[in-house]
């Protein structure tokens, strides 16, 4: 018996379909059908949990990722259901970013499928123009998420062959809402939670603590000594922020950090990595790069900031570490204005001693300690994502796909241009499977 066949079969048997089959709107609850049964174990299991039956895929996130992915389904006739846990699309970019921020890269390297940029935005738009651009995207397909939905639960049913999704409205303990559905689409990303460092003294500072998903300007800073903590590019442009609200930031420099111009030659960095590439092993790209970084920025390490033994591609493959591309941080260093500092030891009051036996005093603290997966939290898979950091085992391009009809997006730890790899690949390889059935989903949602 083949895979569907079979799935159809045992879905007839389970009390929880059997209404399904009875009305044919695909987004009506179950929950009264079940409680007409007299099975105690659907009658349990539905008395505080309303169900729905979702003839497309679920789509867990309505970021960037989730969008894409949504929109290239919908192109091939597919509806799909995305719940997204905060009350609007891009919830990270429009509610836990800083105000200056604007996309690292050039906007051609950032489009998702199918929708470029507008012709009149600017080579690296900025967060409004990036969050209008998306929300202009959701609208051209039709893209209409499900807002206030955590997901709290996803699990494959072994006997149904199906997804179960459970979520609860977003800020309550109130009723659990359960979806079911033969693909699980996972869009929630490499940044859904924000890392919160374990430093001896921390919680009993008395000034100002935040995590940059908190930071919105400088302005709130000016006159006052601030720490940021972290040297990637939210901790860079969150210096450089501080010193243009004229507040005295300094840096926290832990590791190692590779720093390149935003622009090398005339083009985007990025976009003359790319092109070398073409022709050159990544080591040989990484020794131009530093080459040119050198002739343009100096020597960077003898200002406390000192450069990874492997190049910063070779580092970005390797471990997902992106390189610091300058917009302007490096050059108030070289002046004064930001101060680079080491690992901290310890805090004490307002008092934070450094890994060089300096004492400094600071009225707030900025935390630029990134974000992280929240996958393993709520999805029981073992499989495709890994229990320790919630990214594919598989390094990209083979993260995309699990078992089962589980597949991964905005995970490849190569921004939008790999979200758009992977959310072809899912709409070709479900359009495949429809075909394969016979026939395809009516576009509902």
């Amino acid at each position: 018996m083949d895979p569907w066949s079979e799935s159809e079969g045992k879905r007839a048997h389970d009390p929880i379909f059997q209404c399904f089959s009875q009305n044919q709107n695909p987004r009506q609850p179950v929950e009264n059908c079940c409680k007409e049964r007299s099975v105690d174990a659907v009658v349990a299991r539905s008395e505080r949990c309303t169900c729905f039956w979702v003839s497309g895929p679920i789509i867990v996130g309505a970021g960037p990722s989730g969008l894409a992915v949504a929109a290239c389904l919908k192109e091939k006739g597919i509806g799909s259901l995305i719940l997204e846990r905060s009350n609007c699309i891009a919830s990270l970019w429009q509610l836990k970013t800083y105000d200056r921020l604007s996309l690292h890269l050039p906007r051609k390297f950032c489009e998702l499928p199918l929708m470029p940029f507008p012709a009149d935005y600017p080579i690296y738009p900025s967060k409004q123009q990036f969050v209008a651009y998306l929300e202009s995207y959701a609208a051209r397909f039709g893209i209409s998420p499900m807002y206030n939905r955590t997901v709290v639960h996803a699990e494959y049913d072994e006997q149904l062959l199906l997804w179960r999704v459970s979520t609860r409205t977003s800020g309550t303990m109130g009723e659990e809402v359960q979806y079911v559905s033969g693909w699980l689409i996972v869009a929630t990303g490499e940044n859904a939670e924000a890392v919160q460092p374990d430093i001896d003294g921390l919680q009993e500072f008395p000034g100002t603590v935040m995590h940059t998903s908190a930071y919105k300007s400088g302005s709130a800073f000016a006159g006052k000594r601030v720490l940021v903590v972290g040297c990637g590019n939210s901790g860079m442009e969150v210096c450089l922020d501080l010193c243009n609200h004229n507040a005295e930031p300094h840096i926290v420099v832990r590791d190692a950090v590779h720093i390149l111009p935003r622009e090398m030659l005339g083009h985007s960095t990025f976009g003359l990595s790319m092109w070398m590439l073409k022709w050159l092993p990544v080591h040989v790209v990484d020794r131009i790069l530093l080459c040119i970084a050198r002739a343009i920025l100096g020597d960077t390490a003898r200002l406390g900031l000192k450069r990874p033994a492997s190049g910063p591609l070779e580092l970005k493959s390797l471990s997902g570490k992106t390189p610091v591309l300058d917009v302007g941080t490096f050059a108030k260093i070289k002046s004064g204005d930001i101060k680079v500092r080491p690992a901290i030891r310890r805090i004490s009051g307002r008092d934070v001693e450094f890994a060089d036996g300096q004492l400094e005093g600071f009225d707030a603290i900025v935390l630029a300690t990134g974000y992280k997966s929240n996958v393993p939290f709520w999805l029981k898979d073992r499989e495709l994502f890994s229990e320790k950091d919630g990214l594919p085992r598989k390094a990209f391009p083979n993260g995309w796909k699990g078992e089962n009809g589980l597949y991964s997006v905005g995970f490849t730890r190569r921004g939008l241009m790999g979200t758009s790899v992977d959310a072809r690949r899912i709409a070709y390889d479900i359009e495949q499977q429809w075909k394969a059935k016979g026939t395809l989903p009516d576009v509902f949602l």
